[in-house]
């Protein structure tokens, strides 16, 4: 099991191009925690944004009946990839990990791979 502080620590160490990485409270929009960013990455503003998102696909799954979940979603820039995966392991309920990439230093499906491993080991 890993606190959060060292599981922000893994995905920054152990996926290749990682900018940055955030555990974020959808219910609120809020960080509990970041890890990398910079001056034009705001990994705060990215959280409360992307909380947005996820409400906003939550909302259209219930319209549309579908009784699924949200493994992860993807946004695809020019440069950059932002993958949020919503946690659904012990105390993860309605959280998510946002991580940002940089798209010509990063694979993609191993960053997902490990995203998932890092989930399983996170303890909230």
């Amino acid at each position: 099991m890993a606190n959060v502080e060292i599981s922000l620590k893994e995905t920054m160490t152990s996926v290749e191009g990682a900018l940055g990485v955030a555990l974020v409270d959808y219910t609120t929009g809020m960080a509990l925690g970041t890890l990398g960013g910079g001056k034009d990455l705001d990994l705060a503003v990215a959280a409360a944004g992307n909380t947005d998102v996820i409400r906003a696909k939550t909302r259209t799954m219930d319209h549309l009946g579908l009784k699924d979940d949200i493994e992860d979603v993807l946004i695809t820039l020019g440069s950059q990839y932002h993958l949020v995966r919503l946690l659904t392991g012990r105390g993860g309920n309605g959280l998510f990990l946002y991580l940002v990439l940089d798209k010509s230093n990063s694979n993609l499906a191993m960053a997902r791979h490990q995203l998932k491993r890092i989930e399983a080991e996170l303890e909230v």
